[in-house]
Order: C-alpha cells, then sequence, then structure tokens
C-alpha cells in the first residue's frame, strides 16, 4: 500500500515510555566506530561505563523498542474513515536527520517519546516521496530533554498527491575552502555492528535484498553515517566533550558502503560548526548540509 495524502497526518500515536541502560549507550558508540584502538584516552569513556559518556546522536536509536516499524514510527491510531499508509519500507532510504538536546544526554535513563508526522512532500511518479516526523522525549519530570526530527525518502512511493512544492532547505554552506578535513574509517563489518541497536532492515546486511533494492550491496545505515559526523566533529572540535552539542542537523544524500574512507570538510563560524562528508575514493558527497550548534 502507499502513502495516502493526507490521511496520514492524521495518524496519531501513543506516547512510548521507555528506558536505556549504559549497555545500550556503549553499544551505539561502538557500533559508529567508536574506540577502534581501545587504548585511546579520549574515546575510551564512550564505551567504559566507569564515568561514560553517551554519544549526543545516540539518541536516534536509544527509543527503539518491539513493535516500532524499523525505527520509522509506532503502530499509530486511525480516526474513523482514515486510510493506513504503508510506504515501501524495502525502497526506504534516510534522507535527513537532527537531534536537539535541550539538555545533555544522561548515560541511562527512563524518558517518554511522543511522535508526529509534520508532513509529506510528493516529487512525483517514479521520483519518490519525503517525509518529516517528530519525535520529542520528556524526563521524568515532564522537562523536554530531546527533539528529533527524521527525513525519510521513499523511493516507490511518489505521485501520492502529497505537497509539490520545495522541500525545507538544508544549511547553506560556506562559500570558502574547508578550515579543516579530517578522515575516518569506516569497517567492512561496520553495518553488521550497528544493526545490533534495533535497525535490522536486511538492505544493510543482506547482498540479495540490496540488489533488488538496487544497490550493489550491503548498505550502511544512515543513522550510522549520521553517529559518524557527531564523532568527527567530537574529535575536531569538542575535544570529546558531548555536553558542548546543542543540536547536529545533515542531510543524506548518498549510500555508504562499509568499509569506505571518509572525508569531513568542515568550517567554523563562532559557534557554528557547517560540515560535508565525501566518500574520499568514490569522490561522492555522502552527506550535505551538515549543521552542529555548540554550547558556550
Amino acid at each position: 500500500m502507499p502513502i495516502y495524502y493526507p490521511d496520514i497526518l492524521q495518524e496519531t500515536y501513543d506516547p512510548l515510555t521507555f528506558s536505556y541502560t549504559d549497555q545500550q549507550v556503549m553499544l551505539y558508540a561502538i557500533g559508529v566506530g567508536m574506540c577502534a584502538d581501545p587504548l585511546d584516552a579520549r574515546e575510551l569513556p564512550f564505551v567504559y561505563e566507569r564515568n561514560l559518556k553517551a554519544l549526543p546522536t545516540a539518541a536516534t536509536v536509544l527509543a527503539a523498542q518491539p513493535g516500532v516499524r524499523r525505527g520509522f514510527r509506532p503502530p499509530p491510531r486511525l480516526p474513523p474513515g482514515v486510510r493506513l499508509s504503508e510506504p515501501n519500507l524495502l525502497m526506504l532510504v534516510h534522507g535527513g536527520q537532527k537531534v536537539e538536546l535541550h539538555k545533555p544526554l544522561p548515560p541511562r535513563g527512563t524518558f517518554t517519546a511522543q511522535v508526529r508526522i509534520i508532513d509529506v512532500w510528493d516529487k512525483g511518479p517514479g521520483k519518490g516521496a519525503i517525509l518529516y516526523n517528530e519525535t520529542v522525549w520528556t524526563d521524568e519530570a515532564g522537562e523536554r530533554c530531546v527533539t528529533l526530527t527524521n527525513g525519510y525518502f521513499f523511493r516507490d512511493d511518489g505521485g501520492c498527491g502529497a505537497r509539490t512544492d520545495e522541500a525545507p532547505r538544508g544549511h547553506e554552506m560556506p562559500k570558502r575552502a574547508p578550515d579543516l578535513t579530517i578522515e575516518i574509517a569506516t569497517r567492512p563489518d561496520q553495518a553488521l555492528l550497528y544493526r545490533l541497536n534495533g535497525d535490522r532492515n536486511p538492505l544493510h546486511c543482506d547482498p540479495e535484498v540490496a540488489k533488488k533494492a538496487g544497490f550493489p550491496a550491503p548498505i550502511l545505515h544512515g543513522h550510522c553515517t549520521y553517529g559518524l559526523t557527531c564523532r568527527a566533529v567530537l574529535q575536531a572540535w569538542c575535544d570529546y566533550e558531548p555536553e558542548r552539542i546543542a543540536s547536529h542537523e545533515v542531510r543524506l544524500s548518498a549510500p555508504v558502503y562499509p568499509g569506505e574512507t571518509l572525508a569531513f570538510d568542515m568550517w567554523r563560524d563562532d559557534e557554528i560548526i557547517s560540515f560535508e562528508v565525501r566518500a574520499r575514493d568514490r569522490g561522492v558527497h555522502v552527506i550535505k548540509h551538515g549543521k552542529t550548534v555548540l554550547r558556550d
């Protein structure tokens, strides 16, 4: 079944109360390649329970629970007469992500998440559709802690009748040469590690499924690539202090294949870090319009 518009905007969701532990925080950090050198004293605190630090982008996976459909959205409630949308998940790729941290992410805790669909843009038959949703976390005192904004590109669901005007623009990049470029190598088994965080879409591990979806090999999770960009900013500009990150957002422009080396081109303007990411050996931009806002 396709996306039904505007029906999908009337789908409502029950709040989801969840808890996570230090084990999930450490597994996420390992999944995005932290502490590949176990003697690296700067990265060890992200994978060791003593004085554990949580990567800000871990918020993208810590609310995952059984029954949440591949991290896309929980089962909805439907008002009378509203059709349930069932977009083709095999043809789904992650298109964009933003995490806003209203306070630093703790290494363990209990929160309530509320999901809503913001809007859908129709690129036309054969061109796909872009869906944005928002998830807000509140803590046990009822205070807002995290706001997640997700963009999903459904490559098989164009022509759904949604909005056709221009989708929200990405962060405008500086016109000068990068202030800094660093490289990070992904592991050939990176997607196999990362999927243990909860996203078991076979697109990321099964060669036959990847071929059916139009890729020559399994691709890295978009959320994993997103986590790598946060890791790069922490390394380059934050001295590995995650509490300095107030928000972190990207547009995913092309898939990453596990084992590739990524080049991170970065610019700093006061509290704003702008960045783009290239698959070094293919010369393809895999992340565009990257923006991190730092706290003082």
